[in-house]
């Protein structure tokens, strides 16, 4: 079973504007509402590609319930704390001449809330996936990723670490399965600007040097780069499309890199799906589909 953890979930508010023009009164032209966060998107995308997950993480208020409610149609599981104080958040998208984002802070996490996921990681079994996604409230310690998988390190899970910075290094010592910075912030990471598929293949080499697993590194237009844990490398350019919506493209190459793993069990196959997903993401107004999987898929996107 595949479970995901998002610590700050959003209701995502995605609106158009023709000509927006601040200090006056402007008006939609189309609005989009839909459940939003790393961990949510990787369940969202898994349950298109048939694929069963249950998602964990902290929901409040009425924003919290909106959430569920949606997850829910959309028949994905879920197993949420709802925390007492505090709204999750709304996330508002303003497309327009250029492309704003507000968001929200997040509920109040208080410590019994973090021992009641604590309660929920404890049932997860040997040969598991578990997705860590996404940003933490600032109510939440920042070493939260590092604690869980030092919680969890006797588990035989196969953990998923798709965070920036500290939230990523300090987990290396711990070996995640698959980690998946872009390659902006692995550039980051190492205080450099990485240009080519080839300076990225080093640097993710070197995480491996700290305890990773096998690197996934995203990289927009230019395509991904895979190290695997057998000190395989591989490297795809993207398929061709016109890229609609980039939000949730890196979400989705995680679970298509997930789906792709599970039903094969290669490396390689698991890029292929991971890149298509991500593209497909991309090229759709919502998170890719099956259909439009398959459909890159089919096309050749190897270098």
């Amino acid at each position: 079973m595949i479970y995901t953890v998002t610590f700050n979930p959003s209701l995502d508010y995605i609106v158009t504007v023709q000509d927006f023009m601040m200090g006056i009164v402007n008006r939609t032209s189309q609005e989009i509402i839909f459940p939003g966060g790393k961990g949510i998107n990787v369940s969202m995308v898994l349950k298109n590609l048939g694929c069963e997950s249950t998602a964990l993480g902290f929901m409040a208020g009425f924003t919290g319930k909106e959430i569920t409610r949606l997850l829910e149609k959309k028949g994905i599981t879920t197993d949420f704390i709802h925390v007492k104080d505090g709204n999750s958040r709304i996330n508002v998208k303003l497309r327009a001449q250029k492309e704003t984002e507000i968001n929200g802070q997040g509920p109040m996490i208080r410590s019994e809330d973090i021992r009641s996921l604590y309660a929920k990681l404890d049932q997860l079994k040997e040969g598991d996936t578990l997705v860590l996604a996404g940003s933490i409230p600032d109510t939440m310690p920042e070493s939260i990723y590092m604690d869980i998988m030092e919680h969890l390190k006797d588990k035989k899970l196969y953990i998923v670490v798709d965070a920036t910075k500290d939230l990523l290094m300090n987990v290396l010592p711990y070996h995640p399965f698959l980690i998946k910075p872009n390659n902006h912030e692995l550039g980051e990471l190492f205080h450099t600007v990485l240009t080519n598929k080839d300076e990225v293949i080093y640097y993710a080499k070197k995480l491996q040097e700290k305890g990773a697993g096998n690197v996934l590194v995203s990289m927009a237009g230019d395509g991904a780069v895979l190290v695997t844990e057998n000190h395989e490398e591989f490297q795809s350019k993207a398929p061709k499309g016109h890229v609609v919506n980039s939000v949730g493209a890196g979400d989705s190459m995680v679970a298509g890199f997930l789906y792709g793993y599970g039903k094969t069990g290669s490396y390689e196959e698991a890029f292929r799906y991971g890149i298509c997903t991500g593209s497909a993401s991309a090229f759709s107004e919502e998170l890719a589909t099956k259909e439009e999987v398959e459909t890159l898929l089919g096309r050749s996107v190897e270098e």
